[in-house]
């Protein structure tokens, strides 16, 4: 039978993990501004294997609405660029030699209503995600009280740390989305 035992740093570090991937996420979505970390999540068909963008490719910011993309072995340019089109960031590449250039188009407003909204779905994701290390955290002690291992002045010492941990990482979720929301409505 597996010990159980209660690891607040463990289920700090999962939260952590929960915005980490909100982080992610939110730095995927077009703000209608050019950012390399837009291309990140890309992956190319390149030498028989799936690889990121970064690993065959430099991406810089030349202009706040223009991407380029150095490709940097010559065969490998038509890959990159079929990547990008089959990407679904709406960005249409333009090939000179190995460099390939991303326009960002403008985004109107209904566009910025649907990527906050988007934005909003990740944030409640990752929460969801917090709120489940919580009750893991939670029901840990349970059983630790339950068995034994305990007292119950433990348990609520510490199921109040879990729940201050809680409580900081779902307003740091809230700060990466306001700071989002900030960032696409801006126009």
């Amino acid at each position: 039978m597996a010990v159980v035992t209660f690891d607040l740093a463990d289920i700090k570090r999962r939260m952590q993990g929960a915005i980490n991937s909100l982080k992610q996420e939110l730095s995927g979505l077009r703000t209608g501004r050019a950012s390399a970390s837009l291309v990140e999540p890309i992956t190319v068909e390149a030498y028989g294997a799936r690889m990121p963008l970064t690993q065959v490719a430099t991406v810089s910011v030349p202009e706040s609405r223009m991407l380029s993309v150095q490709v940097w072995d010559r065969s490998m340019v038509q890959a990159v660029e079929k990547a990008i089109q089959n990407s679904n960031l709406g960005l249409t590449p333009n090939t000179e030699g190995q460099v390939i250039r991303l326009r960002i188009p403008e985004l109107n407003e209904q566009r910025r209503k649907e990527l906050a909204k988007v934005a909003h779905k990740y944030a409640e994701e990752a929460k969801v995600s917090v709120r489940h290390v919580r009750r893991d955290g939670m029901d840990i002690l349970k059983k630790l009280v339950k068995d034994k291992v305990i007292s119950e002045d433990d348990e609520k010492r510490h199921e109040a740390e879990v729940q201050k941990a809680t409580d900081q990482h779902i307003a740091e979720i809230d700060q990466a989305l306001a700071a989002k929301e900030k960032e696409i409505m801006q126009v």
